[in-house]
């Protein structure tokens, strides 16, 4: 019975990534930032660990109680939409911290017990605005952006030890909570003169069109985690898949 590891999964793609593999027989160490028991079905294939991925002591500790993992998935983030113009550099910081250096520190510390037994898989969860420049998306696509371009290389050098890695790039998914969490990150960060920009940013994401669902996260996480063929990077949703074939 395998086991994977995801981070972030108290809601959205973490959460229905998490159901996912327990589904399918598989041991599940879902990791949040504030733990929440009932988020999730009861089993004894589930264990449920605080994680920051933010904190070095928080992950030392998360990575000795999950023991053994196969699969790690890096879904941890947090959104920043603004003109960069008026997003504070600790706002910046704090995307950075969680959504890159935080994937890298969870690699990081997974890495030698997957080196050890010459098997394991990563799979980073990022977005598909890295597909395509996209208005007041400048640090959050950065951010991602980053975390594709250290994947692409952390794969070829994990090739000796048989070792996978993989990225997953949903699109934009309204019916996640994703939007809301961000709105702290977001105050005062459209300045007067990029409030028109703004306003039709906003009305053309009203407009009816392809969106990613949940659900897709979790079958391309699946297919990364369990098809060794599988391409490097996964669009997951309508929206990102035609993206991606642009």
């Amino acid at each position: 019975m395998k086991t994977i590891l995801i981070t972030g999964c108290s809601s959205g793609f973490g959460l229905e990534t998490a159901r996912h593999f327990l589904d399918r027989g598989w041991t599940v160490i879902a990791t949040m930032r504030t733990p929440c028991e009932d988020v999730l079905p009861r089993s004894d294939r589930l264990r449920i660990l605080r994680l920051d991925v933010t904190d070095a002591d928080s992950i030392g500790r998360a990575v000795e109680e999950a023991g053994s993992v196969d699969v790690l998935v890096n879904n941890a983030g947090i959104g920043l939409l603004g003109a960069l113009e008026g997003v504070t550099m600790n706002s910046v910081r704090e995307v950075f911290a969680t959504n890159t250096f935080g994937t890298m520190a969870m690699t990081q510390a997974l890495l030698p017990q997957f080196r050890a037994r010459k098997s394991g898989v990563i799979v980073n969860v990022t977005s598909s605005v890295t597909l395509k420049p996209l208005h007041l998306l400048s640090v959050y696509t950065a951010s991602k952006a980053a975390v594709n371009a250290f994947t692409e290389s952390l794969a070829l050098e994990l090739e000796p030890f048989h070792v996978r890695a993989h990225l997953v790039l949903p699109g934009r998914a309204p019916d996640t909570s994703f939007g809301e969490n961000a709105r702290s990150r977001m105050r005062d960060a459209i300045p007067e003169a990029y409030a028109p920009l703004a306003q039709s940013v906003f009305t053309a994401w009203q407009q009816p069109g392809p969106v990613t669902n949940a659900s897709d996260v979790a079958e391309a996480v699946w297919r990364a985690a369990t098809d060794p063929s599988c391409p490097m990077r996964l669009a997951a949703g309508a929206d990102a898949v035609a993206l991606a074939s642009a």
